[in-house]
């Protein structure tokens, strides 16, 4: 219990969770990053004659979301930060986030898998 002579416990530990939360997403970036530049050179090699511009798509689509999911984390991480240290309470980031990387990761893996059937059956 405080009284007017003691002051409020601080609301936020200043350990590095949000920074260990951003790296985190900063390595699922680069992750996501790696694959599509080696979808970029494994897909035209493996796609039959005049559809190796197709094999481009899902590698140009994950280097850039790749980019927005890292400028989305630093954001993000500054937004949990400035709300855990202020003095009052306030809404966190929610999770469009997980949301938005959950989505980009079944689609990206739903093309990828129809190029790679596409490869099969006309090799």
């Amino acid at each position: 219990m405080t009284t007017p002579d003691t002051p409020a416990p601080d609301l936020y530990d200043p350990g590095l969770q949000p920074e260990r939360t951003e790296l985190a997403w900063r390595r699922t970036a680069l992750a996501i990053a790696i694959g599509s530049l080696l979808s970029l050179r494994v897909f035209p090699l493996v796609l039959p004659a005049g559809a190796e511009g197709w094999g481009l798509v899902p590698g140009v689509l994950g280097v850039g979301t790749a980019a927005l999911l890292w400028i989305a984390a630093r954001r993000r991480q500054r937004r949990t930060t400035a709300v855990l240290t202020a003095r009052r309470s306030g809404p966190l980031p929610g999770g469009v986030l997980p949301l938005v990387l959950t989505v980009f990761a079944t689609g990206f893996g739903v093309v990828a898998l129809a190029l790679v059937m596409v490869a099969l059956l006309t090799g």
